[in-house]
């Protein structure tokens, strides 16, 4: 498979989240939950250039993935992407002019296939994602493909067929069970966390991974890491042992089968990050 989608991570995290995800002939923005002004100095700091953003895609309307969305369309000329349920969800995204898509659809951006799923999440219509082109012959026998999915309870089964064999997988790891029990939050947040309609755990998250990996998948990002209830190498270490990938750095930040063909890493609420 030859490389033809990249993803810029800008910012993964409930202070934040947004994505950029780069193919040929231009990128979408999936979610804008950070300020225009960190969305421009963090996409400079790794090199994605936003002026070839065409659409924005967001896959639910909670803050921490909408908050620079208001400031951000000002300028942006695009299409605002969104489901009826997430359109319409706050008063003040209703006054912006979106395109509708439904979260089992199937549609094209800037040569960029995209299809969603439902994801499991306590909002009004959220949604997942896979990006897919061509190859660089323009052959469907080498298509370049991208799954994305966070904010989710569970992950039902078009999630699990539309993740399946992306080369880029960015999951979900957002917990570690045994941390989120015994910290600092109150029980019901605990209980809408941890539950069917909160967000996948590491546990979760490396359970699914055997059923979506295969020979194409080059690198598996985890997403919106809890700052109270996981860190970062608790969380490679749970989604590494489930692989049979092993320690890469000092930190155990990082994994890598030992191939040396896939690797694990996790996304930065602060640091940006450039998949390739």
């Amino acid at each position: 498979m030859t490389p033809q989608l990249h993803l810029s991570i800008l910012a993964s995290g409930s202070a934040g989240n947004a994505c950029v995800v780069e193919g040929p002939q231009g990128s979408i923005l999936v979610d804008c939950g950070i300020s225009r002004k960190q969305l421009m100095l963090r996409a400079k700091e790794i090199g994605c250039d936003l002026d070839r953003v065409r659409a924005v895609l967001l896959t639910h309307e909670h803050t921490d993935h909408t908050a620079g969305l208001s400031v951000f369309a000002n300028r942006f000329d695009g299409p605002i992407m969104a489901t009826a349920g997430t359109s319409a969800a706050r008063p003040w995204m209703r006054e912006l002019a979106f395109e509708l898509v439904d979260d089992v659809d199937d549609f094209e951006v800037a040569g960029i296939r995209v299809r969603t799923f439902p994801t499991s999440h306590d909002v009004a219509d959220p949604m997942g994602l896979r990006f897919d082109v061509a190859g660089a012959d323009g052959s469907d026998d080498d298509r370049d493909a991208l799954g994305y999915c966070t904010d989710t309870g569970q992950l039902g089964d078009r999630a699990m067929e539309l993740l399946h064999g992306c080369r880029i997988l960015a999951l979900e790891s957002n917990h570690d069970v045994r941390m989120l029990r015994e910290g600092p939050y109150p029980g019901y947040l605990k209980a809408r966390v941890g539950g069917d309609t909160g967000h996948l755990s590491n546990d979760q998250a490396a359970e699914a991974l055997p059923s979506l990996v295969t020979q194409d998948t080059e690198t598996i990002v985890a997403m919106h890491l809890s700052e109270k209830n996981n860190t970062p190498s608790t969380c490679i270490r749970t989604l590494a042992a489930a692989l049979g990938a092993e320690q890469a750095n000092s930190t155990f930040t990082e994994a890598r089968t030992p191939d040396g063909h896939l690797t694990v890493v996790p996304a930065s609420q602060t640091i940006p990050m450039a998949i390739y």
